[in-house]
């Protein structure tokens, strides 16, 4: 006679709806669009931070990294700054030939 017995029902009916309340806004936090934006920029970040490290070994620049406390931005490398020269000369470079092979492939397309 348990499951017939009122209270018990609207017990459980009342906890059936907290539990769909906290899927509902689980649901609702997951998707929405400033955390979907969070996450997406989380993950930029983390391979931006990936892929500066790999060309920094590729090129023999090894950053050695100063706990950032917000109070003094110059201090941000240990003893020497690394040097940066052939990391911008490669990406020059990149954007060069890049914009060559964008115009080259416009102009024969053009004929």
């Amino acid at each position: 006679m348990a499951d017939t017995d009122p209270d018990e029902l609207e017990r459980r009916i009342a906890r059936t709806r907290a539990e769909l309340a906290q899927t509902v806004d689980a649901i609702a936090d997951r998707v929405s669009p400033k955390r979907v934006a969070e996450r997406t920029v989380a993950d930029v970040k983390s391979r931006a931070g990936n892929f500066v490290a790999s060309v920094g070994d590729a090129l023999g620049v090894t950053p050695r990294p100063v706990p950032y406390d917000g109070e003094q931005p110059d201090r941000l490398w240990e003893d020497e700054r690394p040097d940066m020269g052939p990391v911008l000369i490669g990406v020059g470079a990149v954007l060069v030939v890049g914009a060559a092979i964008m115009l080259w492939r416009r102009r024969r397309n053009r004929r």
